[in-house]
């Protein structure tokens, strides 16, 4: 999304196979941003976007939907954002309403949900405390802090992470974190960069919680994300009984990137709050899909987020759970999940979320006898290849 609006050629290496990634290079084409791709090598010419001739698809991808909004919002045109069934059913309005405080026209079906029809212009500087934390938001607050007058200044509740703002760093433009806030000025000009794509610890994830299941299991993952609003994964998995080292730790274009080891122990438990839960909310479908084989189980708490998701990830996780056999108490904003169980083979549902069938697949691999996923090829949408990788990981 930046390499479309900055000047010159933007080169990145290692992009992601995903489908919510391809939609926004079609939502950018649509744009009028002239981009090539040969695997998992991308080449954007970036410039000024132009009035799209139809409506922009997000497919599933609220990260698409939400951060072109904060694009869109500074464009002297209007363009419409759309989505399969569930971006349609999911909250826009966290990003509609500062947005249309910053001087954008935006429409919304009932609710804030999608389509979202944008009449973008200019725009001005504002300070926002944000109510519920998103780092989706705060990035789209932030590009569209580039399009206005004046100083955009946006607080969270929570520190989440932190991609959009070194991402933005990267692209020369001057973002300042200050305490619980970070503000960003308008009218700044961005130049392009040749980057490579950190592996996402978020799919790496499916697989340290794999090895975490079986003592001794050794596991290698080089080139991986170490950003600190990321990485907070391997410090729970670690106070669990999972053994972790990080190894050729380096900066690129502000994200640390390092090798990390793993290797399966005795699974103890956790509870997972707060700012832990913001930390985590992409890794808590696959923490509560293990916690009934740990000692003493998992608590997730200040998860209410997780209803909203590509599912209603709460109902899904303890449905799925249940029917391979688990105790477990649902509470409407987190999980209570004894340790101490076994699980056995079940016909369960990934609820068409990519992160809930491969949660389960992993959930599967010490359940007694076969479980079978239907929908299963969600996984398509962040990681299209994760069935054969796992296959790869497991002996026969």
């Amino acid at each position: 999304m930046l390499g479309a609006i900055a000047e010159g050629t933007t080169q990145v290496e290692n992009f992601s196979t995903g489908a919510d990634c391809a939609s926004t290079l079609g939502c950018l084409k649509n744009l009028g941003a002239q981009w090539e791709r040969n695997g998992g090598h991308v080449s954007i010419q970036g410039g000024e976007l132009s009035p799209p001739a139809t409506a922009l698809d997000c497919g599933n991808s609220g990260s698409s939907m939400r951060m072109l909004s904060g694009i869109l919002a500074g464009q002297e045109f209007s363009s419409e954002l759309t989505g399969d069934d569930s971006l349609s059913r999911r909250p826009m309005a966290r990003v509609i309403t500062p947005l249309q405080v910053m001087g954008a026209r935006i429409e919304a079906r009932d609710g804030g949900r999608p389509p979202l029809r944008i009449t973008g212009g200019r725009l001005r500087g504002i300070e926002y405390h944000m109510p519920v934390a998103s780092a989706q938001v705060k990035s789209a607050l932030l590009f569209a802090g580039l399009f206005a007058d004046g100083e955009t200044r946006v607080t969270e509740p929570v520190r989440t992470r932190d991609h959009g703002e070194v991402a933005l760093r990267a692209f020369g433009a001057k973002v300042e974190r200050d305490g619980d806030g970070v503000r960003i000025a308008g009218g700044q000009k961005l130049k392009s960069i040749d980057a490579s794509v950190p592996g996402d610890i978020s799919s790496a994830a499916f697989f340290l919680c794999a090895a975490a299941l079986f003592p001794g299991a050794q596991l290698v993952l080089p080139g991986l994300l170490m950003n600190p609003t990321r990485a907070r994964l391997l410090d729970v998995l670690t106070s669990m009984g999972v053994r972790i080292s990080v190894t050729q730790l380096e900066e690129q274009h502000g994200e640390l990137v390092g090798t990390v080891q793993a290797e399966g122990g005795e699974l103890g438990g956790t509870t997972i709050a707060k700012a832990d839960t913001a930390a985590l909310i992409d890794e808590i479908p696959v923490l509560a899909a293990i916690a009934p084989y740990t000692a003493e189980g998992i608590e997730i708490r200040d998860a209410k987020e997780l209803r909203v998701k590509e599912s209603d990830r709460i109902a899904a996780v303890a449905a799925n759970l249940r029917a391979m056999g688990a105790e477990v108490e649902e509470r409407e904003d987190g999980l209570k999940i004894p340790g101490g169980q076994w699980l056995h083979g079940a016909a369960i549902e990934s609820f068409g979320d990519h992160r809930i069938a491969m949660a389960f697949a992993v959930a599967a691999l010490r359940a007694q006898g076969e479980t079978e996923i239907s929908g299963a090829d969600a996984a398509v949408i962040s990681y299209p290849g994760f069935f054969q990788d796992l296959e790869s990981l497991v002996e026969r």
